[in-house]
């Protein structure tokens, strides 16, 4: 008689697969979800990510700065409609705000401007881009090249 290692099953190795006669069998994909890995903490492997993006914080900008700023809207201000060669494009850095937490981060928009609204205090591109004047940080552009020299 041939000796048996433990554990190898021969007694039960060449026996038939056992099909229930009351029970559908399940679907294979729902047996495949039974071995799938448990998350006990749901959510958690996204709060970790979220938690470190890194944001930045909004910067005050310093007197010269502003009047640099304030230079270059009524200059965009003056030019709105009277464009003999189209649109200006020029490039603005901005402080976009982060919607799910604290700080935010700096975003440079390039586009043709369509024009300047004071009561909503924007700068309107005619992509349909509004860009909130507060959140200005600088801007460039062929319109401003006379203001630097």
């Amino acid at each position: 008689m041939k000796r048996e290692e433990p554990g190898s099953y021969e007694d039960i190795i060449h026996l038939s697969h056992h099909v229930s006669a009351r029970h559908t069998q399940m679907p294979l994909a729902d047996r495949a979800a039974q071995f799938s890995p448990f998350a006990a903490l749901t959510g958690y492997d996204q709060a970790i990510r979220e938690t470190a993006r890194l944001t930045d914080s909004f910067a005050e900008l310093d007197e010269q700065q502003r009047e640099k700023l304030d230079k270059q809207l009524q200059i965009l201000k003056a030019q709105t409609g009277n464009f003999l060669h189209g649109e200006p494009e020029i490039g603005v850095t901005y402080f976009k705000p982060d919607a799910a937490k604290e700080g935010g981060a700096y975003v440079t928009v390039t586009g043709k401007v369509n024009r300047v609204d004071e009561y909503r205090r924007q700068i309107l591109f005619t992509d349909g881009t509004a860009l909130p004047m507060e959140t200005l940080f600088s801007m460039e552009g062929e319109l401003f090249k006379d203001m630097d020299s």
